[in-house]
């Protein structure tokens, strides 16, 4: 089965060329990647979780606001019957927001700039329902 990734950017923030690059390795690895874009807000991200029957989700960041974002976004993902779903962080995240992002508000993964792209790829495919 193909894995089905809905990847963005929740925000202002359009600082987009990692994202591409993640999206390309996760396509060339064959699972199937609905790119939203920038300039996302949490309810589209999730509407489309749920709409595209998404296995994970990969969210960007380099601007901040992560915390608040991620808090709000995995509310909505538990109102919506939508726990089940990975959901993965990238970009520039400060170490000390790491174990908060995983162990308070419940995000599978955080990869940092300069991960190689096999780690996420590999990443996903591990945790495939």
């Amino acid at each position: 089965m193909k894995l089905k990734v809905v990847t963005g950017k929740i925000g202002l923030d359009d600082h987009y060329r990692g994202i591409l690059s993640v999206n390309k390795a996760l396509t060339d690895a064959g699972m199937e990647v609905v790119y939203l874009g920038t300039g996302q807000r949490v309810e589209s991200m999730v509407e489309a979780a749920l709409q595209e029957d998404a296995d994970a989700v990969g969210l960007s960041f380099l601007c901040g606001g992560h915390l608040q974002i991620m808090r709000r976004f995995m509310n909505r993902m538990k109102e919506r019957g939508l726990d089940s779903v990975l959901v993965v962080v990238g970009g520039v995240i400060p170490d000390q927001d790491i174990p908060k992002l995983i162990n308070d508000i419940g995000v599978s993964h955080v990869f940092l700039p300069g991960t190689p792209l096999k780690d996420i790829v590999d990443f996903l495919r591990s945790h495939q329902k």
